[in-house]
């Protein structure tokens, strides 16, 4: 289901961009090679906005769908609440596995104050 929505609003976008694309602007834009015809300038706008509007309401309603299928998926937990959870946590528990430690340098003895936090220097 929500593969199927989640198509049905790229294909809605990418309608709301021919639409508009399509509309007359105050300069012109793609739309002044037409004219003429059974509908007047005018009726085109009204056509061409209406068919925006639809378009454009129908892209919010699906776009507030895929966020509430989004938020019923995310089970109520953060994402780094599942990062010590997930299976790199338990793949650097095995002995096999190399241990990797990120923690910064000991400070150097003419620093004095072991609890002191390291600085960067300009030497």
């Amino acid at each position: 289901m929500e593969n199927v929505i989640l198509i049905i609003h790229l294909l809605l976008a990418l309608g709301l961009i021919g639409v508009v694309l399509l509309q007359r602007s105050e300069g012109g834009g793609l739309g002044m090679g037409g004219g003429g015809g059974a509908m007047s300038a005018r009726s085109q706008a009204t056509a061409l906005g209406k068919v925006t509007w639809i378009l454009a309401i129908a892209f919010i309603v699906t776009s507030i769908t895929l966020t509430i299928f989004a938020a019923r998926n995310a089970s109520g937990s953060s994402i780094l609440d599942r990062l010590g959870s997930g299976p790199a946590a338990e793949q650097s528990e095995d002995a096999d596995a190399p241990a990797l430690d990120f923690e910064l340098p000991p400070p150097s003895a003419e620093e004095g104050n072991a609890d002191a936090p390291l600085t960067p220097r300009a030497d």
